[in-house]
């Protein structure tokens, strides 16, 4: 295996309740709720679709992956910036792509409760437009509680060509 491959086998992860069978490709990313998460995230996102050979969907996944874990890292840290510590443990984002080699199924995994907010930007604003960014890059998306987990996973899904 040459310097820098990721290491991809087939994992049978079941999706979240209410989601269909289990995707025969997977690999998930445990980061702290830190700035470096959005870019290692980025980063892993571009190197496993390289590996899986889904090339053409790297450019939309890279940007999902982007808009959705900076939302799941600002959550998790208060108007600081800095992480909210539950205890003594950092919170954590955690990262999942599934694909079946033509569906892409991206998740962000964050211990905050309820639904991601929406923001509402003016038209001179150069923030808060990810979710709408995520909407138009993606075939579907949505989010929910999982049993077991304290927060939520909000996801998305692409279509390869």
């Amino acid at each position: 295996m040459g310097e820098g491959s990721v290491v991809t086998w087939p994992d049978a992860v079941a999706d979240p309740p209410g989601m269909s069978a289990p995707w025969p490709l997977s690999t998930s990313l445990v980061l702290g709720a830190l700035p470096g998460a959005t870019p290692s995230a980025r980063l892993h996102a571009r190197a496993v679709l390289t590996e899986w050979e889904l090339g053409d969907l790297v450019e939309a996944a890279e940007l999902i992956v982007s808009e959705l874990v900076t939302n799941a890292v600002r959550a998790s840290t208060g108007p600081d910036g800095r992480p909210r510590y539950d205890g003594a443990s950092m919170p954590v984002v955690v990262l999942r792509l599934a694909s079946d080699r033509i569906r892409l199924l991206i998740e962000v995994w964050d211990a905050i409760p309820g639904a991601p907010a929406a923001a509402h930007p003016g038209p001179d604003e150069e923030g808060g437009r990810g979710l709408m960014l995520v909407e138009a890059m993606c075939d579907r998306w949505h989010w929910q509680a999982v049993p077991g987990w304290a927060g939520k996973v909000v996801w998305a899904e692409l279509h390869s060509d």
